[in-house]
């Protein structure tokens, strides 16, 4: 889809939606924590928003039905992913590459050293103050791009050497493999599409101290595009849909609680949604009694790929955690969620956790290309456990299948039981957090 097309379809609903609510570019902003040119850059199709928590934001303060929240997601979803096809192409081509012409190959050959050349049968380079007739300029310029290359390529090999030494993907700190580092992606592997390379989400990744547990056989990965990639990377690698999961989304402000080890004189106040993951990772805190995902499922090309199902897998179960309960509401602000379509619920206290559709939802399959996403909204509860838990979403197109797993980046999705914690809340207008019900609202 054209980007103009793609971002003017997505503004235009947001246009309707402000125009419809009858209150100004300003008082929304106001109550959004955005700047007013902000806003009407988004209603004019000037800029895509790159999170979609403050659009979401937007369409419920302008009262938008259930079925208006899911067209504009999937617009945006679309607006997006035309936005990062831009700017991966403009990163594409160096500024360089763009101006002098010079393609890699040329640069490679300029930067091997005289002995080098020789040995390829290549003649002597002439040395710089020759007399060839030449403006020794552009020799000098070469020389230099050269070197800078050649810097350039040691960095990149002492990176990859770091990052490959490192346990946990380079990370050198507390040994937590960047467990409490901010996420918001899923991460994304599938079945039988390339050799081995990576093990499944454990449970020891999220807590050391339990052994590790057999989780199944290991999944490979996926090699497939992100949302915002060129259609057809992910065809190559033979996975035609792609999954963006969003673990710290909020059905509303006064159902999201979250499990911290830490005394409320310590914590920060409350975040808006869009700061929920940067939030949890500065607490190394874990989502309280339950967890609401949202999935958005895409297609990498024009062929319909059939969603066949998502299913649940516990990766590791232990008692809850004996942290304090931190709840995200300021007291006294009016909360409420709309109904979503393709809403799931599951219940991770089960032996064997299955979604089941929220009344009134259809169940899988569901059909989805790159033009047609489809976004899925779980709700994980649980109450006497502390669960590790990831998903397998199976898919198929024409005569190819598989699976793909669904995670927190790289590790799997943490949900654990408050009953009997202590449980804080933060007033309005307070300077800190205080026991939950010990607030008195005028």
């Amino acid at each position: 889809m054209p980007e103009h097309t793609a971002a003017a379809d997505f503004a235009a609903l947001l246009r309707e939606l402000k125009d419809r609510s009858g209150l100004s570019y300003g008082v929304l902003a106001k109550r959004l924590h955005m700047s007013t040119s902000t806003l009407h850059r988004y209603c004019n199709g000037d800029a895509v928003p790159a999170d979609y928590a403050p659009v979401e934001r937007l369409a419920r303060l302008c009262k938008a039905h259930p079925e208006e929240l899911v067209e504009l997601h999937r617009r945006w979803v679309l607006a997006d992913a035309v936005r990062g096809r831009k700017g991966a192409a403009a990163a594409e081509t160096s500024p360089e590459e763009a101006g002098s012409g010079t393609g890699p190959g040329q640069a490679a050959s300029e930067a091997a050293p005289p002995a080098e050349a020789a040995s390829a049968g290549a003649p002597p380079a002439a040395p710089a103050d020759a007399d060839t007739g030449a403006d020794p300029a552009p020799t000098r310029r070469r020389t230099r791009t050269a070197v800078l290359a050649g810097i350039a390529v040691a960095a990149v090999a002492v990176g990859v050497a770091l990052a490959v030494g490192l346990p946990g993907g380079g990370s050198d700190g507390d040994g937590d493999g960047g467990r409490h580092r901010p996420v918001g992606a899923a991460g994304v592997t599938a079945e039988g599409t390339a050799p081995a390379s990576s093990s499944p989400p454990s449970s020891a990744a999220a807590s050391p101290s339990s052994p590790a547990k057999d989780t199944g056989p290991a999944r490979t990965p996926a090699g497939s595009a992100p949302a915002g990639a060129p259609s057809g990377e992910g065809q190559k690698s033979g996975v035609p849909v792609t999954v963006r999961a969003e673990p710290y989304a909020w059905e509303s402000p006064c159902s999201q609680r979250y499990l911290a080890d830490k005394p409320a004189s310590e914590m920060k106040p409350p975040p808006l949604e869009e700061g929920a993951a940067a939030w949890v990772a500065a607490h190394g805190a874990v989502s309280s009694g339950q967890q609401y995902l949202r999935l958005t499922v895409q297609g990498t090309g024009p062929e319909t790929v059939v969603v066949d199902g998502l299913t649940v897998r516990v990766a590791g179960k232990r008692a809850p955690l004996a942290w304090n309960d931190y709840a995200m509401a300021y007291p006294g602000v009016g909360c409420g969620g709309g109904v979503q379509t393709r809403a799931f619920a599951v219940s991770l206290d089960s032996a064997r956790p299955s979604l089941t559709p929220e009344p009134g939802n259809e169940d899988f399959p569901f059909k989805v290309s790159e033009s047609d996403p489809e976004v899925y909204y779980l709700t994980a509860s649980v109450s006497a456990y502390d669960v590790d838990w990831y998903l397998e979403l199976k898919w198929s197109s024409g005569d190819r299948s598989g699976t793909l797993t669904v995670d927190d980046e790289g590790r799997p999705f943490r949900t654990s039981g408050n009953k009997g914690r202590p449980a804080y809340e933060f007033p309005i207008g307070g300077d800190g957090w205080v026991p939950e019900g010990t607030t008195k609202l005028e």
